[in-house]
């Protein structure tokens, strides 16, 4: 008996052409209606993979992973360097998630400040590493883009904060060391000033500039001190 063989469905032309239409793969340039280009991988249409994106408007460029149409993974955002043309000044180096900042990265904001650390939604958060451009170091913690949290601020000549930081500013506890003059400050802040601790001599003898006089030491009674010299006054009392 002859085996019949079912004749295979074939799909509507419209289905054969939009698939073969559809961006999928590793494509050549491709050129938006704004004028921006992207050379890369595409899935389902979507820029997915590694590709390259160039903005008309500014000149800028991205090279790195892309997820679902948008930046994520690792990649370096880039703009044109106003001193040489046709070079590129890095920006960004760094994770990505949802076309913004996401993850560990360094931000360059000029030649000579920078930003190496934590981040999350496009601003600086964690714990991350801020160059300023006067040679000042901060290192602890940020959040909402702003020193917030535990951190240290070295500035050039050395001098140095450790304590508590909101708002960009220090506020609760902390230890100012004065290395220039051998002496520190301990104790609490409010957006950036001191207002009240304990000033001490501190490796004044390896200071630079040491003070003309040292801080007299004032040593304070033991608390069995107190209650022993309290004793002896309420008994001399009650003769």
């Amino acid at each position: 008996m002859p085996m019949l063989k079912e004749p295979k469905l074939k799909q509507p032309l419209w289905k054969e052409n939009d698939y073969k239409a559809q961006k999928k793969g590793i494509r050549n340039t491709v050129y938006s209606v704004n004028g921006d280009q992207y050379t890369g991988e595409w899935l389902n249409n979507l820029k997915d993979g590694k590709g390259t994106y160039k903005w008309k408007e500014n000149g800028a460029i991205y090279d790195g992973d892309w997820k679902r149409g948008k930046r994520n993974g690792f990649g370096t955002y880039s703009r044109p360097d106003p001193k040489k043309k046709g070079a590129f000044v890095k920006e960004y180096s760094g994770g990505w998630k949802n076309d913004m900042r996401h993850g560990y990265g360094t931000n360059f904001y000029t030649e000579e400040e920078y930003y190496e650390g934590e981040w999350y939604g496009d601003k600086r958060s964690g714990w991350g590493r801020m160059y300023y451009k006067d040679g000042t170091i901060y290192e602890g913690e940020w959040y909402d883009d702003k020193r917030n949290g535990q951190g240290m601020l070295r500035l050039p000549n050395e001098n140095r904060y450790e304590g508590s930081w909101r708002d960009d500013k220090k506020n609760g506890p902390g230890t100012f060391y004065y290395l220039t003059h051998g002496q520190l400050y301990e104790g609490v802040w409010v957006d950036d000033v001191a207002k009240c601790g304990t000033m001490k001599d501190f490796d004044r003898d390896n200071a630079p500039e040491p003070t003309q006089y040292p801080i007299p030491k004032v040593e304070l009674a033991s608390t069995e001190a107190v209650l022993q010299e309290s004793e002896e006054l309420f008994l001399h009392d009650q003769e």
